[in-house]
């Protein structure tokens, strides 16, 4: 088993498809109701499979933050909602395969969107490092 982290973006990866430019703000209460059923149900299922590890959504709000030396961390405005790889969200599996994974992720796209839609919203599909790499 290895686990693979999948990133769902507000905006952001190749070109959109078309189902997935609509912003969750113009949808209707209940094409978000329908949305977070399938994201619920998705988990459910991973559940049965014994793939589950995690999910979260994330708020477009926040701030920068980094260590400047001793004192108080400077902080900044951010992320930006114009940016492209602002992250909406994670969905965290432990699969069999990246085949597996490549499977799931495909799968989380297809929620529905606007009028009931697929998003075919892209995901980023990322493995966990399982070593650190050897530098020589």
């Amino acid at each position: 088993m290895a686990k693979y982290l999948l990133l769902k973006h507000y905006r952001g990866g190749p070109k959109q498809h078309a189902n997935a430019e609509a912003p969750m703000e113009d949808w209707t209460p209940e094409e978000i109701t329908a949305h977070i059923q399938f994201m619920g149900d998705m988990i459910e299922d991973l559940k049965e499979r014994g793939e589950f590890v995690d999910a979260q959504a994330l708020a477009p709000q926040g701030e920068f933050v980094r260590y400047d030396g001793d004192g108080r961390p400077p902080v900044t405005d951010g992320p930006f909602a114009e940016t492209k790889d602002l992250i909406a969200g994670w969905m965290v599996i432990d699969v069999e395969s990246k085949e597996r994974a490549y499977e799931a992720a495909a799968y989380l796209s297809s929620a529905p969107g606007k009028d009931g839609l697929p998003l075919h919203e892209w995901l980023e599909v990322r493995p966990f490092l399982t070593e650190p790499p050897v530098v020589e």
